[in-house]
Formats: structure tokens, sequence, C-alpha cells
């Protein structure tokens, strides 16, 4: 949906290289409002486990997928480090850079998570005035205009903000209309005191591409390629936003930081495209699920309060937080529409109905305070220690038509991550933590689509190498041991926990200037899932998750040809191992590398900095179904062209 708008930049990587995490890169820094000319992800990660910068992604993982699991589904995002509960992820016109922290990228992070942190970065108007405008179009008709300006006020006040207007179109030759508003400010009124306020509104209309579910344990085939084989009318019509303020503050010798986020999604209509019992010959029959108003809003934040302590080379840190959140949904009383035999490829040409049979809707209402304590020290030359201890109070109630269910939770979690400096250059790493996560939502195949899942305990217990190979390369090593209850589609098509999982991998990062014209960012992850419990041990259930990828291997360069001053090429590289895609293991997706290579060239534009970008994605045009769940499938987008021209003022 809103996440579209990115034309994703993945990134493929040797195998066990993986670029060593420097000391904790604030994700605000890396961009700011009315300035885009410069964003280049190659050369601003500072390893290979995933950043975001503008419009580019590159790394192993990112918001969706870390070590196997998604930490947006778990709850584990932050705002400047502080605990954003997202119902939709942050308008681009807002939000313009991504870290993912995992493993010793964790340090710095007094409350970290089994699932990784998606650390999040606001475009901070600076102290002078600027502004860029970009225009991209791709070649399925794609087309979009975006405009950002930042300018100072006042000596103490900034503000900053953009609009866009996007036309997407997609390899299926579904549509995507959206526009894209954003508006933040920085107030510093007192040295030592800045407050941001911000606030982002996307109004979007989707189609609903086609999902695939076989009738057995078989790929779908033929699928329809470039075709759009509608209805026309299954469309979702939604107003997604976030609004927030965050305040920094130094306070008789305590930093104090404070966030409160609004997330939403206000979606009108809601639609989904079924093509289900597919043979092997390709007739299907085809299923549209309209929603009636469906409404997900979250409202989170976090105070947190730091005291520094020096003694002579060893600094000390102690937080003291306190975090909460109230997360309501109200979903269902969806009208199911057969509009009866198919073929794959065929084009539906149904009339909308007259009117729609909605029925009585669900809603879930979730509740959580947690508290924190947790102590920082480093020691130079010697290493670093981070202990935390969170008590958490959760509470979860759904209010379905003939059922009320609720559940609570009360756990203690605790975090224990040291680093020891073997020498000046090399560093080792070695954490264990505990959480309460969330499992998300239920998917559009299960007869509880949309339905929140209950809380989770997970654990995770890691270990790394930190090699410093020059002032700006950095290689990490490490292993992980992952686990946490295993939700996934069961016999009666519930969405709920079948099990118990536990992912093992080995996961390394190189990145980094190799030298004066080319950066590399490298990286691969091996994983050993494993899936245990009584489904499995009857047979009811394969023993590896949905999703499981035994391989992953990301590569990215960027190189600056020395006999031509502002231009440089780039090439993206992905391989996957084979995808097991149904829960009894019997299918999986093949082997597959992806491949992308672009160019952008530097300039200047009436004394102003400038950026052509070209890019063809997928250049080797690999096709096929792409996962979309347990048993369902959407389509591979094959190669396109796309090109933008960035233009800061």
């Amino acid at each position: 949906m809103y996440q579209a708008l990115r034309m994703a930049l993945p990134v493929l990587g040797a195998p066990l290289l993986i670029a060593a995490a420097p000391p904790p890169v604030e994700p605000a820094a890396l961009t700011a409002a009315g300035a885009r000319a410069g964003e280049n992800a190659v050369r601003q990660a500072g390893d290979a486990f995933g950043t975001v910068v503008g419009r580019e992604e590159i790394g192993l993982y990112d918001a969706d997928q870390v070590r196997g699991f998604s930490p947006s589904d778990a709850g584990n995002l932050r705002i400047d480090g502080l605990f954003f509960d997202s119902v939709i992820p942050l308008s681009d016109r807002i939000g313009g850079s991504t870290v993912i922290r995992v493993g010793p990228s964790a340090l710095g992070s007094p409350f970290p998570a089994p699932t990784g942190i998606v650390d999040l970065g606001l475009r901070l108007p600076g102290d002078s005035a600027g502004g860029s405008a970009l225009v991209s179009g791709n070649g399925w008709g794609g087309f979009s205009v975006e405009v950002d300006v930042a300018m100072p006020l006042t000596s103490t006040l900034a503000i900053g903000g953009g609009v866009a207007l996007v036309r997407d179109r997609f390899y299926n030759r579904t549509r995507f209309n959206a526009v894209d508003t954003g508006l933040i400010a920085a107030w510093r009124p007192t040295p030592g005191l800045t407050v941001v306020p911000f606030i982002g509104v996307v109004f979007g209309r989707d189609d609903a591409g086609p999902e695939f579910i076989p009738a057995g344990d078989f790929l779908p085939s033929p699928l329809p390629g470039r075709r759009f084989t509608g209805p026309d009318w299954a469309v979702e019509t939604y107003v997604d936003g976030n609004a927030g303020i965050t305040i920094d503050a130094d306070a008789g010798g305590w930093r104090v930081k404070a966030g409160l986020f609004h997330s939403w999604s206000d979606i009108s209509q809601g639609a989904s495209n079924l093509m289900v019992d597919i043979t092997p010959a390709g007739d299907a029959t085809q299923l549209v699920f309209i929603d009636p108003p469906l409404l997900f809003a979250a409202t989170s934040g976090e105070v947190r309060a730091t005291r520094t302590f020096v003694d002579g080379p060893r600094n000390h840190r102690l937080h003291l937080s306190l975090r909460g959140r109230l997360r309501t949904g109200r979903f269902g009383g969806t009208d199911i529409i057969d509009l009866g035999p198919i073929r794959t490829g065929g084009v539906q040409a149904a009339p909308r109905p007259d009117r729609f049979a909605f029925t009585e809707q669900s809603h879930d209402r979730v509740q959580q305070l947690a508290g924190g304590l947790a102590y920082e020290g480093r020691w130079d030359g010697v290493g670093e220690l981070s202990v935390g201890f969170q008590y958490s109070d959760y509470r979860k109630r759904i209010g379905l038509p003939d059922a009320k269910v609720e559940t609570r939770a009360r756990p203690l979690l605790v975090s224990i991550n040291t680093a020891v400096s073997l020498s000046p250059a090399l560093e080792a790493y070695g954490g264990f933590v505990t959480g309460l996560e969330e499992s998300g939502v239920a998917p559009n195949n299960a007869v509880n689509r949309n339905e929140a899942l209950p809380a989770i305990r997970t654990r995770q217990f890691d270990a790394a190498l930190r090699w410093t190979l020059a002032d700006d390369i950095r290689l990490v090593a490490g292993a992980f041991d992952v686990s946490k209850p295993y939700f996934n589609l069961g016999v009666d098509g519930r969405f709920d926990a079948l099990g118990r999982v536990v992912n093992r991998g080995i996961e390394t990062s190189l990145a980094g200037p190799v030298t004066r014209h080319l950066s590399v960012v490298a990286g691969a992850v091996l994983l050993w899932p494993r899936v245990t419990g009584e489904a499995v041990e009857r047979g009811l259930i394969g023993p590896r998750p949905v999703g499981a990828l035994s391989q992953r291997l990301e590569f990215s360069a960027d190189w600056r040809p020395p006999i031509a001053p502002g231009l440089s090429l780039d090439l993206v590289a992905s391989h996957r191992s084979p995808e097991i895609t149904t829960v009894n293991n019997n299918v999986s997706l093949p082997r597959r590398t992806f491949v992308d290579a672009g160019a952008r060239y530097a300039f200047k534009l009436g004394g102003t900095s400038a950026v052509a970008r070209l890019q063809v994605g997928n250049l080797f045009n690999v096709l096929g179904p792409g996962p979309r769940g347990a048993g369902a499938y959407g389509q591979v987008a094959g190669r396109v062209a796309q090109g933008y021209l960035t233009v800061d003022f």
C-alpha cells in the first residue's frame, strides 16, 4: 500500500561478509528537511543490517523482516529512540531514514528487543532555508512529483514539510494514487531544549491486486503477467496518518527525552481480491472481499530520563523509562462476493453490486504500560555493558460478534548486552534479551482476517565479533538464536498459534569505502529455522516455518569513475534460497537472484545541487509467483526502468 511509494533499492551481498556496526548512527542525521540531492544509501549506511535513506533501501533486513521475524508486527519501532506503536509507516515528507539495530548495533539502545529495533529518523529543519523538488517515473506508467521545503521563522523556530502527488502503476497493472503531505517543526527556545512536533497524512486509493491460492500442494501457474484481471471496483480508499511530538531537554543534570505519538489508518472501503482453488491447469474461483469502514489507531509514547556519570576513562549512564500505549481496531463485517469461475490470467468484467451485504463488526483494544530501569557502562579500551529491566502490564480484549476474548500478561523483561575490546580494532559482543511482542494481524486468506493476535513472550541470544578494518570499513560476523510462538494458518483456516519456532543463524556484514571511488555494503544470513510442538509431532504441520530462507545474500556497490566527476554507477544484487510457502512444507519457491543496475549524475542546475538517477530493476527479468503468506501468492514484478530528477534549492 503506502510502502509502494518507495522505489525499493534492494541489496545483495557476498557470503559471510557483513558490515561491522559503528557506534549507533542517529537516523535523523542521515537526512534533513528540504535537502535530498545527497541521498545515497550505500554511501551513508553504517552496516549491512538495513538502512533506508529517502527512497533508497539497502541491507539484509527491513522493518518487516529481521532474523526471520517482523519488528513492525512485534511493535519494535522507535522514533529518535523513543517507543512508537505504528499502525502505518511514516510519510516520506516527515520520515527520511531508517536504521535496523541488531547485534552489536543495538548497543546504545537502553531497552533492546529480540526481533531487533527499527529506528526511524525525522526530516528535521535546520538553521537555513532550503528545499528540494523531485520528479520520478517508471516504464509501467508510474509518475510522481514531490516538493519539500524548510525554513527558519525565527532564531529559535524552523519549519519544514512538503507534498507529493503520486500516480503509481505496477507490474500487474494495478493502480495506486495518493496525495502525501507532511509538516514538521523544530523549536529550540533555550539552550538544551528542543521540541519537535510533526504530522504526516496520506490520502490514498489502491487497486486490490489478485492473490493466488492453489487448491493443492503446487505453485500457481500460469500467472497473468502484465495484465489487470480486475474487477476495477475492488479498490481500497483510506486516510493514513502519523502525528506526534518529541522533547529533548537537559534538566538538572538529567537528559530527558519524551515522545507522544498517534498513528491511524481510516479505511473508508477495504478490499481484497483472491483467486482460490486454482487447479494445475489455471482454473480458479474468484472471490472479492469488500469491507465496510475500518479504523485502526494507536496512541503511544515514552518518557526517559538519563543521568551520566564520568569517572576518568569510565562512563556510566542510568536510564529511567515509562512507556505506554493504547491501540484500538474496528474490523470485520466483510461482504464476500463470489464472482464464479475464471482463468488465472482472465480479465474479470463483473459489474459492481448495487449494494454490499455487510455484517456486524468486531473490535479489539490493547492497553500496555511498562516501567524500565537500565544501566550502561563504557570503559575506554576495555569494553561496555548494558543491563535493563522492564515490568510490563499488558491487557487485550477482542470483541467478536458472538463472544469476547480477554488476555492479560505482566512479565518482567530482562536484557543483558556486553562488548569486550580484544584490541583497538577488534571487539567481541554477546547479548541476551527477553520481550513481550505483538504477533501481527491475521492475513487475507484466514477466516479471522484482520483480527489482531495476542502478545507473545520472546527471547534471544546472540554473539558477534566487530572488527574495524580501516577508518571507515567495518566487519561484523555473529550468530543468533531467537525463539517465539509460531503463528500461521491451521487446518481450520484460522491464523493462530501452532507451536514454537526457533531461528538459529549466522549473519555477517561488510560496509564502507574500499577505495576512494568505490563503496560497498555486503551481507549474508545463513538460517536454520525449526518449528516444534504437538502439531509437528502429529504431522499436522511441517518442521520449518512459512517464509523460511536458509540463505540470503546481499551486495550493493556505488562506484564513482575518476574520469567522470559527478557520475556514479551502482549495482544491487540479492540472492535468496528456496522459500517454504505452505504450513505442511510441501511447497517452496525456487532459488532466485535479483539484480538492479543504475547510475546517478550529480550536477549544478542554476547554482543549486541536482541529481539525475536512472535504474533498471530486476535486470534479468526473473518472473514467477511471490510469497503472500501461507499458501498464498502474488506475482514477482518483472524488469522495469525507472528514474528521477532531484533538485535542491
